[in-house]
């Protein structure tokens, strides 16, 4: 797709809300260039952050170097290099190495005793990000496990866009299930009977807007809602 997901603007908009202690980074060192740092140093870049991206693969790096603004060729694990680099001065980290567990663990363990306020971590399994939060990882994401679960909802059919936002808590693009067109949404009981809050609405042909309680749903229109993943699905099979 050319342009960013509908929801893209709003999910940030809701993290904000649900996170406030964390601030904007201004600027972000990245370690690990394969798909997932190197998309993720890319839309960095694209939204004026500033960001230095390291790995040990020359390749890579050479890659990147045409790409980014500030790469370079440097092994994470040493806490003497990333101190050099100046990784301390970052506003926050993203250790996105997912082919070394060993490296992944060091790489977050170096930058967290250096005292990176804010490191992200990218983990395959449970227990990599179990130990990737001890060692000093402020957050832990599982990005397969993630494109996994979204994919999985959107193919059924059922919604059109799917964004986990927290552990067990989504949000949810979906048609206006016809059951519900011409009812207005404090009539709906939607929240009482599902325990789902319809966010906002997309009237055919017109932008987002706030839903409040005097909103009519109209089948056609896209809503998006938010909730516990068990309230949404039974949102959706209900309304399918």
């Amino acid at each position: 797709m050319s342009e960013p997901p509908r929801l893209h603007r709003l999910q940030d908009w809701l993290r904000t809300l649900g996170e406030p202690r964390i601030h904007r980074a201004e600027s972000v060192f990245v370690v690990g260039l394969g798909r997932f740092g190197g998309a993720l140093a890319q839309r960095l870049v694209s939204l004026d952050v500033e960001v230095m991206a390291v790995d040990v693969s020359q390749e890579l790096v050479d890659y990147w170097s045409e790409r980014l603004t500030d790469v370079r060729l440097a092994d994470s694990t040493n806490p003497a290099v990333l101190r050099q680099l100046g990784a301390a001065e970052f506003d926050a980290a993203v250790v996105a190495i997912g082919s070394s567990l060993e490296a992944s663990i060091l790489s977050t363990s170096a930058l967290a005793d250096l005292g990176v306020p804010n490191i992200w971590a990218k983990a395959v399994t449970d227990e990599h990000g179990k130990i990737l939060e001890r060692v000093g990882a402020h957050h832990v994401v599982y990005p397969e496990r993630q494109a996994g679960e979204r994919v999985a909802q959107v193919v059924t059919g059922q919604v059109l866009d799917y964004f986990p936002l927290d552990d067990g808590f989504v949000l949810v693009e979906l048609a206006t299930p016809s059951r519900y067109s011409g009812i207005v949404l404090s009539d709906s009981d939607i929240r009482k009977r599902f325990g789902v809050t319809v966010v906002c609405v997309k009237p055919s042909g017109e932008p987002f807007t706030y839903a409040t309680a005097d909103t009519v749903l109209t089948e056609g229109d896209l809503l998006v809602i938010a909730g516990t993943v068990g309230d949404v699905e039974r949102f959706t099979s209900d309304s399918s």
